[in-house]
């Protein structure tokens, strides 16, 4: 049996442990062997204090991860296998230095965290990437599409990994969430994943020879096209897309080596049986009353999930038209779930926030529990002392569908 060695950053409360401790493969197993977990702007780190109450403090930093890499680098182990669900932020502020032997980010731009752990650990870089991000990544920003995906592409060729990525909806591969998100899977150079990249025709990667392919299933049918990615990361960063801003280049699935992506659209291929709403809701009798909305209340609701036509007044006393459509309400108990946001949580009335109608009639919010099994965690993987409901749903707005993470791990391990 082989130990793949991980490293999990901006690790909430777990999610890709958890999956790729299920992942166990014939030949291969995953064992977590560092940590990285920190809320900025927020003194009391509750994300943090479940991960411990649930795996421990060894091999735990509940540190700034760009404090951690600037005075205390060697706490992170060699691994073999780095994993992270990096924060959405604006990726690629960069530009290069006579002095710097590589490329700096605005502070705060985590993804260079990332890069620069790969960078420093050098010859002993781990072997693997497993990186999940928002699907807008493939197309930010507004003002320039594709440019942030470009520079990172082309930083992770330049320290030697070729990538594949897929934008995955959770829900239409049989998850109980319709949750989407691009997952990005990397090989180092000297390994035989890279090699097998490199001989690779690459529609055919993306259709049944890569990791992603094997763990999500798609069409045998792809229209492919090559965008290379030429310059210094900040020529990137200047001049990627300048011709069509406003129209992204990557497509929902790729693969990357030597600074020449290959991209295409790819359709899911699932007919397994398919979790639902309906599937993850705990009796009626066993939640509790602050989540029933009460008469009173439910017009407000139900104003906000209505379609709407009309004129508004901004601060200002400007005037002008708004219009939205409706949304499905109470939510359907037949159908995954739409997308958990960070403001689930909380009382007030909202537009986005899930609301199922109970057997008796009467509506009600969804409970912790019920957005944690959304997201496959175990059952009060957030319940801890100290942690209110609220942050518990903001939690499950942040975290990731535990069960696309163990696909993942199961397709790697075989790879591996």
């Amino acid at each position: 049996m082989k130990t793949i060695k991980v490293v999990e950053l901006f690790a909430g409360v777990g999610g890709f442990r958890i999956g790729l401790d299920k992942a166990k493969g014939d030949k291969v197993k995953y064992s977590t062997v560092w940590a990285n977990q920190w809320e900025p702007s927020t003194v009391k780190q509750h994300a943090a204090e479940v991960y411990v109450a649930r795996f421990g403090e060894d091999g735990f930093s509940g540190r700034d991860i760009e404090k951690v890499i600037e005075d205390d680098f060697d706490s992170i182990p060699d691994h073999n296998l780095l994993v992270g669900g990096f924060p959405c932020q604006d990726y690629s502020v960069a530009s290069t230095l006579k002095n710097s032997h590589g490329l700096i980010g605005k502070k705060g731009v985590l993804f260079w965290s990332i890069y620069t752990i790969l960078k420093r650990k050098g010859d002993k870089a781990p072997d693997y990437l497993f990186l999940e991000n928002v699907d807008r990544l493939l197309k930010s920003p507004a003002s320039q599409r594709g440019k942030d995906f470009a520079v990172m592409l082309a930083s992770l060729s330049d320290l030697g990994y070729a990538i594949e990525w897929r934008v995955v909806n959770a829900a239409e591969y049989g998850l109980p969430q319709r949750r989407r998100r691009v997952f990005i899977v990397g090989y180092k150079k000297g390994t035989k994943q890279y090699e097998r990249v490199k001989k690779a025709v690459k529609s055919d990667w993306l259709i049944s020879h890569g990791v992603l392919a094997d763990a999500f299933p798609v069409e045998p049918s792809v229209v492919s096209r090559e965008v290379k990615l030429e310059g210094t990361y900040a020529e990137i960063t200047k001049n990627f897309s300048a011709s069509k801003p406003t129209l992204s280049p990557f497509d929902n699935s790729g693969v990357m080596i030597d600074r020449v992506a290959t991209t295409g659209r790819v359709t899911p291929l699932y007919d397994g049986s398919f979790a639902s709403l309906g599937d993850v809701l705990i009796d009626e009798k066993d939640v509790p009353e602050e989540y029933f909305i009460s008469d009173e209340k439910l017009p407000a609701w139900t104003y906000l999930k209505g379609a709407k036509k009309e004129e508004r007044k901004t601060a200002s006393g400007h005037t002008y038209h708004y219009a939205e459509g409706a949304m499905v309400f109470p939510d359907a108990l037949d159908r995954p779930s739409r997308t958990i946001i960070t403001g689930e949580g909380g009382i007030g009335a909202s537009r986005f926030k899930h609301v199922v109608k109970t057997p008796s009639g009467r509506y009600r919010r969804l409970v912790p529990i019920e957005l944690e099994r959304l997201n496959m965690f175990p059952d009060n993987h957030t319940q801890l002392d100290g942690v209110p409901d609220g942050k518990r749903a903001f939690m499950m707005g942040n975290a990731l569908v535990v069960g696309a993470i163990q696909r993942v791990g199961e397709s790697l391990a075989k790879f591996i």
